[in-house]
């Protein structure tokens, strides 16, 4: 059990780590709106900021920030709990605890970017990166995001989608992993979940 456990913090401790070094590469290396092709059109790094919610909604202002951002330290509170407990029970399968760890350590790295970011770097603009400074109160930071994958356009036939990408939201690592450990415990585990 102690084994499984420490291999559950390295593996949420690594993928933290590797979020928050995308990201601090991004901000302070690139300006706010700026595209670097990765794969032609069909994968890029752009450069945007997240103001409150997934995919840029926002939640009731300043205010609204302070709960979105107080919510989601509680749910990885949460989720820890959770899978503290159930590291413990010999019958939950590895795969279980590896998928949630992927949805609590993606968690835990944008609550970094709002939290901290606010208070460490300088505001972010379409002329200049941010470097060390501060533009935003504790809790008040924004999400930085890079990953576009804009892999076709609807044709203009489609009733309600023509013109319109395919997929238009910017991503980020985090992002990437509360997805794939979602989509993974529903393909592979939802027995697991069902019963439990």
């Amino acid at each position: 059990m102690k084994n499984k456990g420490r291999f559950l913090i390295f593996l949420g401790v690594l993928l933290v780590v590797i979020d928050q070094v995308i990201k601090v590469l991004v901000k302070t290396n690139m300006t706010l709106g700026e595209s670097i092709p990765v794969l032609g059109n069909w994968f890029q790094l752009v450069f945007v900021e997240n103001k409150g919610m997934a995919f840029g909604m926002s939640f009731g202002g300043v205010i609204g920030k302070y709960l979105l951002t107080a919510f989601r330290i509680v749910l990885f509170g949460v989720l820890c709990w959770w899978i503290s407990r159930l590291v413990k029970r010999k019958e939950v399968p590895t795969g279980v605890l590896v998928g949630l760890t992927l949805i609590t350590a993606g968690a835990f790295g944008n609550i970094v970017d709002c939290l901290c970011y606010g208070l460490i770097f300088s505001e972010s603009t379409i002329n200049a990166v941010a470097t060390l400074g501060h533009y935003a109160p504790f809790m008040q930071g924004k999400v930085v995001d890079m990953f576009y994958f804009p892999l076709w356009t609807w044709p203009d036939w489609v009733p309600g989608l023509g013109g319109r990408i395919f997929f238009e939201p910017v991503f980020n690592f985090a992002d990437s992993c509360v997805t794939v450990g979602a989509i993974y415990l529903i393909l592979f585990h939802w027995k697991f979940f069902s019963k439990d």
